[in-house]
């Protein structure tokens, strides 16, 4: 089984290209479907979410090839409107797939989704969003059906901001008779994303980054060349990383203003910030310093999948930092493996109180989801001595070559088979 070996304790400096990013991937490989003709996706990071979407468009009909960073999608043939239950539970966001198959087929079978078991992820604000445009939706033996003869435009105030139902409702919408207006949508860049290759393929859509997002169903829809965004959370992940270790980085093919709340934690932990168009340069001389308390909200505010690796770069910081997860209530989940490492959390329900230690010691730990596994790497590179990262099928469902990333910039770290 693989593992990551990681020999802690060494300053990290270099320069890195931050990869595409994974949550805008994902949803934009389902809208795929709705394109006419060949798509090219550059800047397609390779993970195994990536990989589990592509089974999904191939099985579908769709024919789907890849070179090096750019994946190529022709949806002409697609002869089939369900998903079975192997290729869902690959991946938790295997469920933006549904309104995608709703709008170009007009019914659509999808078992639950799976994914990391970080708490309950409900998808009635989809099943609800879709039922609005028209669809009729019953849950027959853990498998949902759908089927609409005609979707049509309507208004819909989601409950709360949820990313995946706001773009499973642009999905469906595309296909619906009339405009659809959706309110509280979510706001982060990677609906942003979505949003900018739906209409480089001539839908008509306007208001993603907003609260407030409005889709002109119908009319055609060609095939284009589209650049995946930078992974946000990625970058945050090496920002956290070489600020408990140590050094200096340069990350580029970055959008900084997406970044900010991080930038934000760890300038107020002692790091230094050179901030450019594209560019971020950091520099950090340890020891930290704790930080106000981290609250995890929706886009704008500080987000949820950013909050294990940064919460891993303050273990050893001096004094107390408070972290209060809103979002997901099993996040936590990967504290007791830092713990093995030395680290002093104390979890209260969803808060969080890291003490800092004087040092952090090597230790064999196993990542129990994507992000936490992403905060035992940044603890080991920072920790004294040999660790051992074991379950790194978590890691590798969200970062690309991360060991090979971070060989880059100095840090001792290998993938073996033991």
């Amino acid at each position: 089984m693989e593992k990551l070996k990681i020999i802690g304790g060494k300053t990290l400096s270099g320069a890195l290209k931050v990869q595409g990013a994974k949550n805008s991937v994902l949803p934009i490989l389902a809208a795929s479907i709705l394109v006419e003709g060949e798509s090219v996706l550059k800047n397609c990071p390779n993970l195994k979410d990536v990989d589990a979407a592509i089974q999904i468009l191939r099985y579908l009909g769709c024919t789907v090839s890849r070179k090096d960073r750019d994946v190529y999608i022709d949806s002409s043939a697609l002869t089939k409107s369900d998903i079975p239950d192997n290729l869902m539970r690959e991946m938790r966001s295997s469920v933006i797939f549904l309104g995608a198959i709703l709008g170009r087929t007009g019914e659509a079978i999808l078992s639950m989704p799976g994914g990391c078991e970080l708490g309950p992820r409900p998808i009635d604000l989809h099943i609800s969003a879709l039922e609005a445009l028209g669809a009729e939706i019953e849950e027959v033996g853990g498998n949902i059906k759908c089927r609409a003869a005609k979707l049509k435009g309507c208004e819909i105030n989601l409950e709360n901001p949820s990313v995946g139902a706001t773009e499973n409702i642009m999905l469906a919408a595309l296909n619906a008779q009339g405009e659809t207006v959706i309110t509280n949508a979510a706001r982060e860049p990677e609906v942003e994303d979505l949003q900018d290759f739906l209409v480089a393929s001539g839908a008509e859509i306007k208001g993603a980054g907003t609260s407030k997002i409005i889709i002109k169903g119908k009319g055609e829809r060609h095939a284009l060349e589209h650049k995946i965004l930078p992974d946000r959370i990625v970058a945050a992940t090496y920002l956290s990383a070489v600020a408990c270790a140590g050094g200096k980085i340069e990350l580029s093919d970055i959008v900084p203003g997406h970044i900010k709340t991080i930038t934000d934690c760890l300038e107020e932990a002692g790091c230094k910030f050179k901030i450019y168009d594209d560019t971020v340069l950091m520099s950090s001389n340890k020891p930290l310093k704790a930080i106000s308390p981290i609250i995890t909200r929706p886009y704008p505010g500080f987000p949820t999948d950013a909050q294990p690796p940064l919460l891993a770069s303050v273990l050893c910081a001096m004094g107390t930092t408070v972290f209060v997860e809103n979002i997901f209530e099993n996040r936590y989940r990967y504290a007791g493996e830092l713990g093995r490492m030395g680290a002093d959390i104390t979890i209260e329900g969803r808060v969080a109180m890291v003490s800092g230690v004087k040092k952090l010691k090597g230790a064999y730990v196993s990542a129990t989801d994507l992000r936490g596994g992403a905060a035992l790497v940044v603890a080991a590179l920072s920790a004294e001595g040999e660790s051992r990262i074991a379950e790194i099928d978590h890691i590798d469902r969200g970062y690309d070559a991360i060991e090979e990333i971070f060989r880059s910039i100095g840090a001792d770290m290998w993938r073996i088979d033991e």
